[in-house]
């Protein structure tokens, strides 16, 4: 796939994961709408990248039509999707709650669905796209404490999987990405990036990974993909 003057949606994009791929995507030529729920950060990735924004959250139905509409507003048509936005919980059997369960849920699972599903309704249509379901390597093993945020990402594994054998026949791709532990803002209370260490993965790790599955040429996929540090320890 030539990345140049294709347009992309990425969810969860005013940081971390999120914003490493729409910075490599722009530079591709790609032209890219970014989602989250704070508004400066957005403003900010947006002027910095020189790509569109929308503040919307896509754990509910109204984010998710919002982020659709915009795309189409500003971006003019569609040809990929990163399901980046995420939500995690850390807490052992005997701590966690029903809430914790719908929060991670409503964002890593019912929103990731229902993004898909908007964006698989105009891929089939103009038969191509690309959708990629960044879950994690929680999503092929739990761990303990992992109960809530894992089995979340096990759902969206699932659901990747699903999606691949609907969508080939419309040639849609969709590639499921797996980050082991990356040096993000994610699951920090203060939601700072934390900072880069030689033994753990950046953001620009995983960009490379899905932006080099994303250039191979459209008769080939890759479904599943995991990213580890080399030596993490």
């Amino acid at each position: 796939m030539n990345l140049n003057n294709k347009t992309f949606i990425i969810t969860g994009g005013s940081s971390g994961i999120g914003k490493a791929i729409a910075q490599k995507l722009v530079g591709k030529g790609a032209s890219v709408l970014i989602t989250g729920r704070d508004e400066s950060k957005l403003k900010a990735v947006g002027d910095e990248l020189r790509c569109e924004y929308v503040k919307a959250d896509i754990g509910t139905p109204e984010g998710v039509k919002l982020t659709i509409t915009t795309a189409f507003n500003k971006l003019g048509k569609l040809d990929g999707l990163i399901n980046n936005a995420g939500h995690g919980w850390m807490n052992k059997m005997h701590e966690y709650s029903w809430q914790d369960f719908e929060e991670t849920y409503r964002v890593n699972v019912f929103g990731a669905a229902m993004m898909g599903q908007a964006a698989a309704k105009v891929f089939m249509e103009q038969k191509s796209g690309n959708i990629v379901n960044i879950a994690s390597t929680a999503a092929t093993k739990g761990f303990a404490g992992g109960s809530v945020y894992s089995s979340s990402k096990f759902a969206l594994r699932g659901l990747t999987q699903c999606w691949q054998a609907e969508l080939r026949p419309f040639n849609v791709r969709v590639l499921g990405v797996n980050p082991s532990e990356v040096t993000t803002a994610f699951a920090q209370a203060d939601r700072k990036e934390r900072s880069d260490t030689e033994n753990k993965l950046r953001a620009e790790e995983i960009a490379h990974a899905i932006i080099s599955a994303l250039e191979m040429d459209d008769r080939g996929y890759i479904p599943e993909l995991s990213v580890h540090a080399t030596n993490p320890f």
